[in-house]
């Protein structure tokens, strides 16, 4: 069946947090960001430097279980944590109600009563989510990205169709079930909570912020947008007499985005060119 609105958007949240995880450990360990340049545009042009963070971290271990030096950005710090247990738990409920317990075989040996034992195979599936234990952190040694992952086959209702087994002409039980209406209800909110404190930490949730900078070519003051689903923008609001050399946007003001902006910040910090452009 093919996902609900709800369920799809959920999705999108959930690919979202998993896509700046990195930008908000770099965020950890830096210090708030000045004025200038806007937390906003630096965190989107040290993306870069996120990326390469997380392929360091080879196997995403959790927050709770790394070792890191005192956090810079304790804000960054909080919201990481929160999503961490948001994600974890909501992952432990949903394999309480939707995963198969794991299988048990009955072994037989000479002059031995027959037993029956843990199929082994079945435990160690790696579609599986483990519970944590006072030894054992299960699953949440894979991170956030795991947690994020899984919890996403649940809310696509992947892996819920019979499985046929190897040499067996039977189908076996579906690895997982599909989620009750009320858990797919907390998925979904969980999802979006995640995502609003990871944006908001980053400051790229939606927002219009006045960067306190004139426009180096007309004076007016500048203004930074951004959108949890695209790049930011600065805008000039002076419109088309405005003679930045960039293009405009639907309403006639000169925008910069990607590349551009970085030429902007360049030229925000050399100072005006009003009467270099005149």
């Amino acid at each position: 069946m093919y996902p609900s609105a709800r369920v799809r958007r959920a999705v999108e949240q959930l690919r979202t947090v998993r896509e700046h995880w990195g930008s908000l450990l770099v965020a950890i360990e830096a210090a708030p960001t000045a004025e200038w340049p806007p937390a906003q545009l630096s965190t989107h042009l040290a993306r870069q430097a996120a990326d390469e963070v997380e392929l360091l971290v080879g196997d995403r271990a959790p927050l709770t279980l790394r070792q890191h030096p005192a956090p810079a950005n304790l804000d960054a710090l909080d919201a990481a944590l929160r999503v961490e247990s948001l994600l974890f738990d909501l992952a432990d409920t949903l394999a309480a109600a939707a995963q198969r317990p794991i299988g048990r075989r009955l072994v037989s040996s000479p002059g031995r009563p027959a037993v029956w034992t843990v199929d082994e195979v079945d435990a160690g599936d790696p579609r599986r989510w483990t519970y944590r234990s006072p030894t054992d952190p299960g699953s949440r040694r894979h991170g956030l990205h795991w947690a994020a992952v899984w919890v996403e086959g649940r809310l696509l209702d992947e892996d819920t169709e019979p499985e046929q087994h190897a040499g067996a002409h039977s189908r076996g039980p579906a690895l997982f079930g599909l989620l009750p209406e009320h858990l797919q209800h907390e998925a979904v909110r969980v999802a979006g909570q995640c995502e609003r404190l990871v944006l908001v930490a980053l400051q790229l949730d939606a927002r219009s912020t006045g960067i306190g900078r004139p426009c180096p070519w007309c004076a007016a003051e500048l203004t930074l947008h951004t959108d949890p689903h695209g790049a930011p923008r600065v805008t000039c609001p002076t419109g088309p007499s405005c003679p930045a050399p960039t293009g405009a946007d639907k309403y006639g003001r000169r925008t910069w985005r990607a590349a551009e902006l970085v030429e902007l910040l360049a030229t925000l910090d050399d100072g005006p060119r009003i009467e270099r452009a005149a």
